[in-house]
């Protein structure tokens, strides 16, 4: 049986560092994939500098989605992340439907905050633009400040009890997304860090609970999606799925820990052998 699949990459590409396009390709190449990209912003480098400039490349994604309709080009998995203008949201849904079959695996991660606040730039229109993307995923993967702003439950904080958590999910799932993948957040209960989720496929609901390792990077919830989907890909359930993807990266950041360059984020490429384990 062929697992290799063609996979397009729906991201903004930075020139400096290993976040989006420059975190997931490397990923799912090394899984076997081909792997293509659209880019929605070109990025000098990672936001984490604090000094950078982001060109909007919605109109070259019209001209590239023209010529791929004309030549043929068909996706056997989507996956969304930043978007740079409300155009956007409406030209990649029209693209994913133009690329309906069975089989079709659509994963959204709406890149929009983290840490309790929205990114600069990233208005209450932007959310609700957002909002329409979910509707054509089968996976989203917000981390849990995404989640609670797109819920229209954001309280400013990151730990949430199991109730509440639940609601966040139920509300996500209102929007029309058949499984749903909650990241970086906190069990009030417990303090333990946790995942929490909804898998359509069994029709359960769950909490997966890791160990957080105090140092930041930019770019782990772009690994983690990319594995996601390779585990995804390659017929696994969601919830180990998810477990895999979890225990890659804490691999990664544990690897990379003492890097004292961490604006630039994790270096993938030196840690692909991780994904043969």
């Amino acid at each position: 049986m062929d697992e290799h699949k063609n996979i397009l990459i729906i991201n903004d590409m930075p020139g400096y560092g290993k976040v989006a396009l420059a975190a997931m390709l490397p990923i799912l190449s090394h899984l076997g994939h081909s792997v293509y990209n659209l880019p929605t912003a070109l990025v000098s480098n990672t936001l984490d500098y604090g000094v950078f400039t982001i060109l909007d490349t919605t109109d070259y994604m019209i001209k590239a989605i023209e010529a791929w309709k004309k030549l043929g080009f068909r996706f056997d998995c989507i996956t969304t992340g930043f978007l740079a203008s409300a155009r956007q949201v409406d030209i990649i849904r029209s693209f994913i439907e133009s690329q309906r079959k069975p089989g079709l695996l659509v994963m959204t991660d709406p890149i929009m905050g983290d840490d309790g606040a929205l990114y600069n730039g990233v208005t209450e229109e932007t959310v609700g633009n957002m909002r329409r993307l979910l509707g054509v995923a089968d996976v989203i993967v917000p981390n849990v400040t995404e989640a609670t702003f797109l819920a229209g439950m954001y309280q400013g904080r990151e730990a949430l009890t199991r109730d509440e958590a639940r609601r966040v999910v139920d509300a996500l799932l209102a929007f029309g997304p058949r499984s749903v993948v909650v990241t970086s957040g906190v069990a009030a209960e417990t303090g333990e860090h946790a995942v929490w989720g909804y898998n359509h496929e069994t029709a359960e609901y769950f909490t997966i609970p890791y160990r957080f390792l105090q140092v930041h990077f930019p770019g782990t919830g772009d690994m983690f999606s990319a594995v996601l989907v390779g585990e995804l890909l390659a017929g696994k359930g969601l919830y180990p799925s998810v477990k895999r993807a979890m225990a890659v990266i804490e691999k990664m950041i544990f690897l990379e820990q003492d890097e004292r360059e961490r604006n630039k984020g994790i270096r993938v490429e030196k840690y692909l052998s991780i994904l043969n384990d």
